[in-house]
């Protein structure tokens, strides 16, 4: 009998690997919440009391000018509890957080809040910046 040298190692193959190691990537984007906040210029007003909210409620926008924005989407006033309750239905949340300017006449955010109210949301807040001090 002759003696054989064993074969050198291959290597190990690392392809499947680099394939999981991309799928739990995508995995861990696709499933990540990511809070996305408008391209619109606002001062939130401060508050003392203010608290963090989650980051699935539906947002809904009120710029300097008035203008109110739901999903990316400029919307009339009359618009947001139709818009507001299919996201309801749609079983993304039943919170709200309203997004104002400072500047915002109360009596438009008191609109705003009202619609939100109506279409069925259990918890409506306002966004604010915390105040500076001690808690």
């Amino acid at each position: 009998m002759r003696y054989r040298e064993p074969k050198e190692a291959q290597g190990i193959d690392i392809s499947p690997l680099i394939d999981m190691v991309f799928i739990l990537l995508i995995f861990f984007m696709v499933s990540t919440t990511f809070t996305k906040d408008m391209k619109v210029d606002i001062e939130r007003p401060s508050a003392a009391s203010s608290q963090n909210v989650s980051t699935k409620a539906i947002r809904v926008y009120i710029d300097r000018s008035g203008d109110t924005y739901i999903d990316d989407q400029p919307v009339r006033i009359w618009t947001i509890q139709n818009r507001v309750r299919d996201f309801i239905k749609a079983g993304l949340s039943s919170t709200v957080l309203v997004v104002t300017d400072r500047f915002v006449p109360s009596e438009r955010l008191i609109e705003v809040v009202d619609q939100c109210k109506l279409a069925g949301a259990k918890e409506v807040g306002v966004a604010t910046n915390k105040e500076a001090g001690d808690r």
